[in-house]
C-alpha cells in the first residue's frame, strides 16, 4: 500500500497517522476491511494505465503486473475470489473492454485466484466519475451497483475459503470501491478492496 493512506478505505492521510484507519473510517467504517493499491497514479504508471484504458494497449500495465508478482502473492491467494467493479454496459460495448475484469484475469493468472464478473452488476445511468469532483462522486454512485439474482448460488459454486476482493483500476476518492463493497456486503461475506493505482490527492 502506498505510504500515507488509510489502511481501511485507502484515502490519503498524514504519514504520522498511517497505517491505520482515518477519521472518517473511525466515525463511519466502510464496508471493506482493507484497501490495497499497487502503485501511485503518476509517471510511467499513469502512462501505462492511460494507454490501456484509452488506446487498448495493455503492454505497460501487464509488464507492471508481472514485475509486481511478489507483492501480488502477498495480497492474494489461490483461495481468493476477485470481483471486478462492473462497467456500464453501453461504455463496455463502445470500448470492447471491461477494464476491471481484464485486470482481474491477469491477477488471477499470476496468483491462481478465481475471478467472477457475473456477481456484481451495474444498474441505472450515471455520469462518469472522472467528470465529477469530491462529494459529487459519492452521490453519483448511490444505487449504481446491485447483486445478480443468483449471486448466492454463484458464490456457493466457488467454495470460497479465502478473501473476497473487489477490484478496480484507479482509486481517487474511493467512492467507486466504497459503493461496490457496500453492495457486496449484502452477501454477508467480508470484503476487501484493491486498485492497481491510486492518486495521492482527492479530486
Amino acid at each position: 500500500m502506498p505510504k500515507g493512506t488509510c489502511a481501511q478505505c485507502g484515502v490519503p492521510m498524514p504519514d504520522s497517522l498511517a497505517p491505520g484507519p482515518c477519521g472518517k473510517c473511525l466515525e463511519k467504517p466502510p464496508a471493506q476491511l482493507q484497501t490495497s493499491s499497487l502503485f501511485i497514479y503518476k509517471g510511467a504508471v499513469r502512462e501505462a494505465l492511460l494507454a490501456w484504458k484509452l488506446q487498448g494497449d495493455g503492454t505497460g500495465l501487464y509488464w507492471l503486473l508481472k514485475a509486481s508478482e511478489q507483492r501480488l502473492h502477498q495480497l492474494f491467494t489461490a483461495n481468493d475470489l476477485l470481483i471486478p467493479v462492473p462497467m456500464p454496459l453501453q461504455r463496455m460495448r463502445r470500448s470492447g473492454l471491461h477494464h476491471s475484469a481484464d485486470l482481474c484475469q491477469h491477477i488471477s493468472s499470476i496468483t491462481g485466484a478465481t475471478t467472477d464478473w457475473r456477481i456484481l452488476r451495474r444498474q441505472g445511468q450515471h455520469l462518469r466519475q472522472s467528470s465529477l469532483r469530491g462529494k459529487a462522486r459519492q452521490i453519483n454512485l448511490r444505487k449504481a451497483f446491485g447483486l445478480a439474482n443468483d449471486y448466492l448460488s454463484k458464490l456457493d459454486a466457488h467454495h470460497i475459503q479465502g478473501k473476497i476482493w473487489v477490484i478496480d483500476d484507479i482509486l481517487t476518492t474511493g467512492a467507486t470501491l466504497r459503493h461496490a463493497c457496500q453492495t457486496m456486503k449484502r452477501a454477508n461475506q467480508p470484503v476487501s478492496a484493491f486498485s492497481f493505482a491510486r492518486t495521492l490527492q482527492d479530486i
